[in-house]
């Protein structure tokens, strides 16, 4: 079926649960000195190579408007050619379209990614605590604006993991599981590991879907994990950030809404999430193909928690009864957050086809890291596209162009690149027997 033409249909915006405010409690550990972390200065050069750009230019009926914007939309693309020597070792090959880190944009959901894998990375080492990704974590409130969390419905046993919030992150970027992994790491953790492995840029400095201070953010819950008898085993107490960043100048739009009224100036961006398109691409290379990336660059993983990482990454809501996702295919559709193909239709996936994936969406901005596999005709490629659909200039307006502009344009990248490897000649052709998971349904 190598010229066969597959039916796509699916996915579409990232929910969350936001946390609500617990009882006061005494304020912990008094704040340290901030520690200066100074960011090197980003080069403000776009890259466009031109095999990219023709590719998008073959299809002016679904590229044409943008191409002509780019900077409107503040399009980015980066496409990752994969070719297997004869020992099925991979090359890559990138390719960039408008990418330039010096160009915010708001990464939203996408840093749950890194912040997955640096939890495992945590997990491991504190191993010799007994600890692991299924040990019961227990998240309790260290002030009066932080959220305790003593069980979790959607497990089986109603006991919280490190491993059930990954699931969840995966499988329907849920903002609370997030949450809960960026207040068992702390801010400085995350940031610092970013850092150390490359990612000089990234800045993670809050939660989501919950609106508190700078600060607030800063500080982050007690936390403890349990064996199966309710005993102790690791027993972390608050943690309030230390390390201070150079001012940014990052903003978004001409205006906002705030409290139903327009504030007519952009919104500033500058204590808000940061993370480049290249620097997510890159670490799920790095996930993917771990030797493709230098050493300094790779997570403190298992093989197993790579493992347990790809699984979820490409599981479809549909085929997971932990959480109950199968159960409530109106909400949790099949193709659910996998922008790249499937935009935002509804409807089946076909067999063949598996994407390990994260996705983000807010504030008009759509992003979408990921790699692409067909088993049956031996496709494979890494694919990441940002764009920012929000025409007028205003944000929290609720008037975005996702469903005119965005997803279509996902959508239609992901099937020119897709069309475009089904027909591509490659001397060698990969074996995926890696990459065939059993899932849970």
């Amino acid at each position: 079926m190598h010229n066969a033409k597959l039916y796509f249909f699916a996915a579409v915006v990232l929910t969350g649960t936001a946390a609500a405010c617990s009882a006061p409690k005494k304020l912990q550990n008094m704040p340290q000195p901030p520690v200066a972390v100074t960011a090197p200065a980003v080069v403000d050069n776009s890259r466009i190579d031109a095999f990219l750009q023709q590719m998008l230019a073959a299809n002016p009926g679904h590229f044409s408007e943008v191409l002509a914007n780019k900077n409107n939309w503040k399009v980015q693309v980066i496409y990752t050619q994969i070719d297997r020597g004869s020992n099925g070792v991979p090359a890559l090959k990138n390719y960039y379209y408008n990418v330039n880190p010096a160009n915010y944009f708001y990464p939203a959901s996408t840093v749950k990614f890194p912040v997955s894998i640096l939890a495992l990375q945590k997990l491991n080492e504190l191993k010799d605590k007994g600890i692991d990704k299924n040990s019961t974590i227990i998240t309790e409130a260290g002030t009066d604006m932080q959220t305790a969390v003593y069980n979790d419905p959607t497990t089986q046993d109603g006991k919280p993991t490190i491993a059930h919030y990954i699931k969840k992150i995966m499988m329907v970027s849920d903002n609370d599981a997030y949450n809960r992994l960026y207040e068992f790491l702390g801010q400085d953790y995350i940031n610092a590991e970013l850092h150390k492995k490359g990612y000089k840029y990234a800045q993670i400095l809050h939660r989501l879907s919950v609106a508190l201070p700078f600060d607030e953010n800063r500080k982050t819950n007690p936390v403890k994990f349990l064996d199966t008898d309710g005993n102790i085993l690791y027993q972390q107490p608050m943690q309030h950030a230390i390390a201070s960043y150079a001012k940014r100048n990052d903003s978004i739009g001409t205006g906002y809404m705030k409290a139903g009224e327009l504030v007519q100036k952009p919104m500033d961006f500058s204590i808000k999430n940061r993370i480049s398109l290249e620097d997510l691409h890159s670490i799920l290379i790095s996930l993917v193909f771990p030797d493709k990336v230098p050493a300094k660059q790779r997570f403190n993983i298992t093989d197993a928690d790579r493992e347990f990482l790809l699984k979820y990454m490409s599981q479809l809501p549909t085929e997971s009864t932990y959480p109950p996702y199968s159960a409530d295919e109106k909400n949790y559709w099949p193709a659910y957050c996998k922008f790249l193909l499937f935009g935002s239709e509804k409807g089946s996936v076909p067999s063949q086809i598996r994407i390990f994936n994260k996705v983000g969406n807010a504030y008009g901005q759509l992003v979408d890291v990921a790699y692409v596999v067909d088993y049956a005709n031996k496709v494979e490629f890494f694919l990441s596209a940002a764009i920012y659909c929000n025409s007028d200039g205003i944000l929290n307006d609720d008037k975005y162009e996702y469903d005119s502009v965005g997803f279509p344009f996902m959508k239609n990248l992901g099937k020119a690149v897709y069309e475009f490897e089904l027909n591509r000649k490659k001397e060698n052709l990969p074996d995926f027997s890696e990459f065939m998971i059993q899932y849970d349904k």
